[in-house]
Parts: structure tokens; sequence; C-alpha cells
């Protein structure tokens, strides 16, 4: 096997990973222990071997060009595996390090994942969370995430699903509004009823309701003077303020559900639920930080669910 590259080269990609880091190439120095204009020279060495523009200079600031960023992220994730077998072969404790990028949707964020994180980093102090929280699809390649929490299996053949849990759907209202409106006694009662609905951000339309009618599942569309869209946590506030009744997950609702502010509807033809999928690419070798993260989450929220 033929050397692609030799040690300056290499110096040469960590001090380009600081400056990209720092966004200063006389902080880069400082910590490399060199000087600012080194830095300048070893960078600009790279951006004519690779035939790239990596940084764009003004006199304040030097920011990333948008193939630099590319760049930076390849060679920071290469550094960190460097690191990470290092740390095996010479008998050290691997340890996860690195930043994750997380896409997950609104109300698993909120009351499944995001509690967690915390106690993660408890345990990997040296691993960093980067956390979109939204309904929105994201592409893997082009936003370069590291994994997702999604409401459905992808088409995308080079990621991997892991079911986290079948989410039950719950039907609630506020003691205010059935006092006000009085409680549906049958599934076509609500369509005299005020009914909030949520549209889904990858098709643009309304969410149909889940039951069980007769021991068969049934699908319904519903109507009413609310609709939500992009999150979903605003049918759940709707339906606390007495505007109707909405169907949601029995995870979001618990708390109220308790203490009365809601009120489950129609529980005979209740049982249905939605499934929730991790997402993570299918690479022959994982970042040790992906692994460890991954497996957490596997346990946690299948074991809550």
């Amino acid at each position: 096997m033929k050397r692609n590259f030799e040690e300056m080269q290499l110096g040469s990609i960590e001090l380009f990973c600081l400056a990209a880091e720092l966004s200063s190439f006389t902080e880069a120095a400082n910590i490399a222990g060199v000087t600012p204009a080194a830095v300048s020279r070893s960078i600009a060495r790279m951006e004519e071997r690779l035939g790239v523009r990596l940084f764009v200079r003004t006199t304040r600031q030097i920011r990333l060009t948008d193939g630099g960023r590319r760049y930076y992220e390849q060679c920071h994730e290469a550094l960190l595996q460097l690191r990470e077998a290092e740390r095996e072969v010479t008998g050290g404790q691997a340890a996860p390090v690195g930043p994750l990028r997380i896409s997950a949707p609104t109300p698993y964020s909120h009351y499944r994942l995001l509690p967690l994180l915390s106690q993660f980093r408890q345990r990997y102090p040296e691993v960093t969370f980067d956390v979109h929280v939204s309904n929105r699809n994201i592409d893997f390649a082009a936003e370069s995430y590291d994994i997702a929490i999604r409401g459905r299996t992808p088409a995308d053949s080079t990621l991997i699903a892991r079911k986290l849990e079948d989410a039950e759907l719950v039907l609630v209202a506020s003691p205010a509004y059935l006092q006000r409106v009085g409680a549906p006694a049958s599934l076509d009662a609500l369509h005299q009823h005020d009914c909030i609905q949520f549209d889904l951000p990858s098709t643009g339309r309304k969410i149909a309701w889940l039951f069980h009618d007769g021991g068969k599942p049934v699908e319904m569309e519903t109507k009413g003077g609310y609709t939500c869209s992009e999150d979903v946590l605003g049918i759940v506030t709707l339906a606390r303020s007495g505007a109707g009744i909405t169907q949601t997950y029995r995870f979001i609702v618990e708390r109220e559900l308790a203490d009365g502010s809601l009120v489950e509807l129609l529980p005979q033809h209740g049982g249905r639920s939605r499934p929730f999928f991790l997402l993570f690419p299918h690479a022959r070798h994982l970042p040790l930080r992906l692994r460890t993260f991954v497996d957490f989450l596997t346990e946690k929220l299948i074991t809550q669910a």
C-alpha cells in the first residue's frame, strides 16, 4: 500500500480543523503552539494541493467555504476515529467523543429524547449534541445528520431502522369543552364536534384519526375549526384550553389525564398506535459515539415504552 499522506499533511489537517472550529488562525496557532503565519501557510498549501478554497478571509475573521465545510466534516470525523483507534490499540479505555447531530419530531423530542440527553452526557461528557427538533423529513447525506427518529421506515436503503415503540393514541378533550358541548357517545357523533386537526408536514394533508370499531381497525376523517401544522403539540394546547377534541399520543397527555385537565373519550374504540423508528446510516464502521448512543437510546426507550 502506497503512502497517500505525509506527517506534515496530517499536521496540516489538525491545524485546519482547529482554525475551522475557532474561526481564527491566531487562536488555532496559540493552541497548537505555532505562529499564525505558520497556520496560514499550512492551510494555503492544503488549498493549493486540493485545488479548493477552504476559507473566506477578511481583515476581521475567517469562515469556511461550502467546500471547506464539507472537507472539515470529513477531516474532523477521521481525526476522531484515529483518536479512538489509538486508545484501543494502546489498551486505553476507549470513550465516545465528538458531536452527534440528531433530528427528531416535536412530541418525541420533548417527551422521550431530550430528557435522556443529560444522562448520556453525564456518562460521556466529551460527546456534544446538536438537536434538530422538527417534523420535517431530513436528508442524512446532504444535511450531515448522524441519527434521526421518525414515525415511519425510510425508503432509503442506506439507513438502518430500529423500532423504538408503537405509541398508543388517545382521544381527549377538556372538562370545560365537555361541559359546554357534551361528550360524544359514538364515533359517528364526532362529526358534530369541533375536532382539532394536524397537517402532516410531509404531505400537507390532515392526519386521519385511528380507532377500533367492532374489533376492526378504522381510519376516520374529522372536521373542526382549528388546524395546526409543524408543531403537533399545538393541538394539545388547543384541547387543553377548551377548543375541542383531538387525538394525540398517550405519552404526551399522561400528566393531563392524571390531573383531570384532559379527559379520555371513547376508550372502547381506542388502542390504536403509530410506530417510532430510530434511523442511522448503514455503515461498516460506525463512530464509537454513534454506536454507544444507539445502544443507549434502544435500551432506554424500548424499556420505557
